[in-house]
Parts: structure tokens; C-alpha cells; sequence
């Protein structure tokens, strides 16, 4: 039997490892979760919705905002919070970069994007008027990635599965005061339950989604969203 010296053998273990290691594909950074813009004003959550990524409004510093300065008199007095910011944006071939709108609430406007992940804890945002006037800003990140939402049949960690038998009627007074039980990642529901109109359920999944003192939950079922996505 033919035996290596002690240093070669070493070398070619070394290099197989070195091999092995470029080999890897190198994972993508995530842009889902909660980020806060550059001024602090918001936190944008952003989830996958439909294939595209959307960002919405999640926490503002100073509650009550209205979409004042939008074109459409009828939105100019729908609230901020909820509001999308980040607009059915789709993945780049070959790169960790997105594409779609942005909705500028200080304008009214929205504008071509891109966005970033920069590490795993910032986002990059660039916005430009008909390819030209390009600027930007970064956001940082303050929430964990999102899994898919119930939305799009993968339900996240705190969400309601996508069928789920919903709350007796006159149950939403009681559950605004008591948050729902879960049994790991489904809120617990009656085996049998009266139908509840789609406006309902689409506050029950709003709720359920919500996380302790978020009154946003799964933006996905947003109505401003929910309308281009399904």
C-alpha cells in the first residue's frame, strides 16, 4: 500500500476544503422584515407577496399621518400607516437587486426603484424620475426576515393559515381585548364556526398576523395590496 507523506496529505486535504468552499453558492441576502428609513419617521415592513416584494408603512413616529399630498383626492385622506411605500417590486436575473415603484408620501408621486440588501442589516434605496434626477437612501434593518406569506399558501410564524375556519360572529370585540391563543404557527379556531363576510376575515388574518402592539400584521392582505396581488 502506497503511503502519502504527512505534509502532502495535509496539502490535499487543505486543498479539497479550499475546493469545496468556492463550490458553495454564496446565499442571498434577504430584504424581507422590518427596516427604518433614513430619518427614523417609519419602519417599512417588506414581504414577498405574489412573487413580488412589497413594503408597506408598519410603525410611524408620529401616529395619525394622512396621505395628503396624493393626486387622487379620494386617497388624500387614507391613513399613512398601512400604506404601500415599496410597489410590486421583481427580482433582477443574476443579481440580489429588485425592481418596481416607489410611492413618495411627501410628493405624492411614485418614481422607478431598486432596491438593495446591503449585508443583512441594511437596505438600499434608489429611486429616479423618468431615469434621471436618481437619488437614494439606506434603510436599517430593526425586524428579522418574513416567511412567505399565508397569502401566497406558505404561512409565516404569526400568521392564520390560508383557510383557516375563521371567529364566530361578534367574536373580533373580544379578540381586539384578548390576543388569540397559537399552537406553534396557526392560531387556534373553532372546528366549526358561522361564515363571516370576506371584510371579517380579512381583519381576523390582520389581527392574528399582528404581533403585540403591531396593527399591521401580514401587509399581504392590505387592502391597497391585496388588490394587485390576487
Amino acid at each position: 500500500m502506497l503511503h502519502c507523506p504527512p505534509k502532502l496529505a495535509r496539502t490535499i486535504a487543505y486543498s479539497g476544503l479550499v475546493l469545496a468552499s468556492t463550490m458553495v453558492p454564496a446565499l442571498a441576502a434577504d430584504p424581507t422584515g422590518d427596516w427604518r428609513v433614513a430619518d427614523g419617521v417609519a419602519h417599512i415592513r417588506v414581504a414577498q407577496c405574489n412573487g413580488s416584494l412589497w413594503g408597506a408603512v408598519a410603525w410611524e413616529k408620529t401616529p395619525g399621518g394622512k396621505d395628503t399630498q396624493n393626486p387622487d383626492a379620494a386617497k388624500q385622506s387614507r391613513p399613512t400607516l398601512g400604506m404601500p411605500i415599496l410597489i410590486d417590486m421583481k427580482k433582477k436575473a443574476g443579481t440580489d437587486a429588485w425592481e418596481g415603484q416607489v410611492y413618495n408620501a411627501k410628493d405624492g408621486q411614485l418614481y422607478s426603484s431598486t432596491i438593495k440588501p446591503i449585508g443583512s442589516d441594511k437596505l438600499e434605496i434608489q429611486g429616479c424620475v423618468l431615469g434621471f434626477l436618481c437619488g437614494g437612501e439606506t434603510w436599517t434593518r430593526v425586524g428579522p426576515p418574513i416567511a412567505s406569506s399565508a397569502a401566497n399558501s406558505t404561512p409565516p410564524a404569526n400568521s392564520v393559515a390560508k383557510g383557516a375556519a375563521p371567529a364566530p360572529k361578534g367574536a373580533a370585540q373580544s379578540a381586539a381585548q384578548t390576543p388569540p391563543k397559537t399552537t406553534g404557527s396557526v392560531s387556534s379556531a373553532p372546528a366549526t364556526a358561522p361564515a363571516a363576510s370576506s371584510k371579517q376575515q380579512t381583519g381576523q388574518k390582520q389581527a392574528a398576523a399582528a404581533p403585540s402592539g403591531d396593527v399591521v400584521g401580514d401587509i399581504c392582505v392590505l387592502p391597497d395590496v391585496a388588490r394587485f396581488t390576487h
